[in-house]
C-alpha cells in the first residue's frame, strides 16, 4: 500500500509509493511521523507548492470487521480491515453485572434501590454497538488528516427494495438487468438462508429457481422465485409445486407461506440486521455526515456486482472499495493492514477468579520503565534462552520483566533493557 505524507507543518498530501518513501527517508529530507498506518513527514514541503488529488475514502461496515479503502480516480491507493470488539465489551458487561449482582446479594449494607433514574437517552445503541460506530469515526478522522479526504462511501443497506420492484428506476445497469438481477440473488439467498428451499442442502451451487414454472404461467416477481440446489431444480423441472412435494405437506407450506413476503422480508432485513445493527449503521451515517464531506450510499447487491464484474476476490476491503457507483479499479498491492480494536484499557481495580473473589491488583502507575501496556515494541534478546527478534504488543509487569504479543506467539519474561517502541499505544493492534 502507499505511504501518507505530511508536509512540515502536517497537512496531508498526496501519497506516495513505498520506493519514493524509502528514498526520501534515505536522503534526510522526510522523517517517521506515525508507523501505523506508515506515515512520514516532509521537513522541505508545505502543502501550498504541491498539489493533491481527490481521494474517496469508502467503508464496508461489518458486525465483526470493517473494510476501508481509499480510492483516488481509479486506483486502489489504500486498504484495511478492522475488526471490533463488541464481542468482548459484551462479555465484559456481562461479568461487571454477575459481579455486582453478587455483592447486592451479600449482607452488605442497604441503601436505597434506584430504578426511577434508569432511562436511555433518544438514540441509544448497546455499547457493543456504539464501539464499532466510534472505530470506524475514529479511523475515518484520523484518515482525513493523513491524505486528502474529499468525500466518503458508506454501504448502508443490504437490498436496493426500490430497483428491485421497477428495475428501470435510473441507470442503465438497472435498465438492462444486470445489476437488477444482482440485488435479487442477494435477496433470495437471505430470504432462505442461503439453503435450497426444497432439500436445506447448503454449501453447494444454488440457483434461482420459479416456484410456479414460467411454462405454465409463472412470472418473474420475487414472490414466486426461489433458491434450488442444481439437483432438485433439475428434478422438479416444470412441475407444479403441489405435484412436486406432494409427499411433504411440511415443506410445502413452508415454502408457499415464505414467498408470500417478498418485499416486506427486503426491508425487514434493511432496517433489521438485526435493528440495533441497521440503527448502529445509520447512527454512523449520521456521525459520518457531520464530519461535512460529501456522503455516498450503496447497497449491498451494488458492491457485489461491482466486485465480481472486475472478477476481485471477496474480501472486507475490496467490499469497501467497491461501494457505490464503480467503473473499473486498479488494486496497486493486495495486502491491506489488518488492525484491531483493543481498547484503551480497563478502570477495574482488581482481577477475580471464577468466584469472583480477588486475586491480584493492577499496579497504580501505568508506566513501568517507559512503557505501558498496549505499547508495540521491538524486542532484541542477545543473550539468555529467549535469544532472537520480537515485535508485538506489550503487557508491562513491575518487576520491568515484560510479555510480547507477536502475531505466532506469547513470548514472556523479556526485560525491559532489550525493549525499544515501535507504535505509542492507540488502542489497536496491527499486523499484514
Amino acid at each position: 500500500m502507499r505511504v501518507f505524507v505530511l508536509d512540515k507543518n502536517k497537512k496531508p498530501l498526496d501519497p506516495c509509493q513505498p520506493a519514493r518513501a524509502r528514498i526520501l527517508l534515505k536522503q534526510g529530507r522526510a522523517k517517521v511521523f506515525r508507523r501505523y498506518p506508515f506515515t512520514i513527514m516532509m521537513r522541505d514541503l508545505e502543502e501550498l507548492e504541491c498539489v493533491t488529488h481527490n481521494h474517496q475514502i469508502k467503508l464496508d461496515p461489518g458486525s465483526q470487521t470493517t473494510g476501508l479503502a481509499i480510492i483516488q480516480e481509479k486506483v486502489v491507493v489504500w486498504g484495511a480491515e478492522l475488526t471490533h470488539r463488541g464481542l468482548q465489551i459484551r462479555d465484559g458487561l456481562t461479568s461487571r453485572r454477575k459481579l455486582r449482582r453478587s455483592r447486592r446479594n451479600r449482607k452488605t449494607r442497604y441503601r436505597q434501590p434506584r430504578f426511577l433514574n434508569r432511562k436511555r437517552p433518544d438514540g441509544w445503541l448497546a455499547p457493543s454497538l456504539m464501539s464499532r460506530v466510534y472505530n470506524i469515526l475514529t479511523w475515518v478522522k484520523k484518515l482525513t488528516r493523513f491524505c486528502p479526504i474529499t468525500g466518503i462511501s458508506q454501504e448502508l443497506v443490504r437490498f436496493d427494495t426500490q430497483k428491485m420492484e421497477n428495475p428501470e428506476i435510473s441507470g442503465t445497469e438497472y435498465q438492462q438487468g444486470t445489476l437488477y438481477g444482482y440485488e435479487v440473488r442477494e435477496y433470495l439467498l437471505s430470504k432462505w438462508n442461503r439453503k435450497c428451499a426444497y432439500c436445506g442442502v447448503s454449501d453447494t451451487q444454488l440457483e434461482v429457481e420459479h416456484i410456479k414454472p414460467k411454462s405454465k404461467g409463472g412470472s418473474d416477481r420475487l414472490s414466486n422465485l426461489a433458491i434450488a440446489c442444481r439437483k432438485c431444480n433439475q428434478i422438479k423441472g416444470n412441475q407444479e409445486i403441489e405435484q412436486f412435494l406432494s409427499g411433504k405437506p411440511d415443506v410445502l407450506k413452508r415454502i408457499l407461506s415464505q414467498a408470500k413476503r417478498p418485499l416486506v422480508d427486503a426491508a425487514a432485513v434493511n432496517s433489521t440486521r438485526s435493528r440495533s445493527v441497521a440503527n448502529g449503521e445509520w447512527k454512523l451515517y449520521n456521525e459520518l455526515k457531520a464530519l461535512g464531506l460529501p456522503i455516498e450510499t450503496g447497497s449491498g447487491g451494488l458492491t457485489k456486482y461491482n466486485r465480481c464484474r472486475q472478477n476481485l476476490p471477496k474480501t472486507h476491503w475490496l467490499d469497501a472499495a467497491n461501494v457505490g457507483e464503480v467503473d473499473t479499479l486498479y488494486i496497486e498491492s493486495y495486502q491491506p493492514l489488518l488492525i484491531s480494536a483493543k481498547g484503551h484499557g480497563t478502570r477495574q481495580m482488581c482481577r477475580t477468579n471464577k468466584f469472583c473473589f480477588p486475586t491480584r491488583y493492577v499496579p497504580r502507575f501505568k508506566f513501568v520503565k517507559g512503557f505501558q501496556t498496549g505499547d508495540i515494541a521491538k524486542a532484541v534478546v542477545t543473550k539468555g534462552k529467549k535469544i532472537g527478534t520480537y515485535t508485538g504488543r506489550i503487557a508491562t509487569r513491575k518487576t520491568g520483566s515484560f510479555n510480547i504479543s507477536t502475531k505466532h506467539e506469547l513470548v514472556q519474561g523479556i526485560s525491559h533493557k532489550y525493549c525499544s517502541i515501535v507504535h505509542r499505544k492507540d488502542g489497536y493492534s496491527y499486523s499484514f
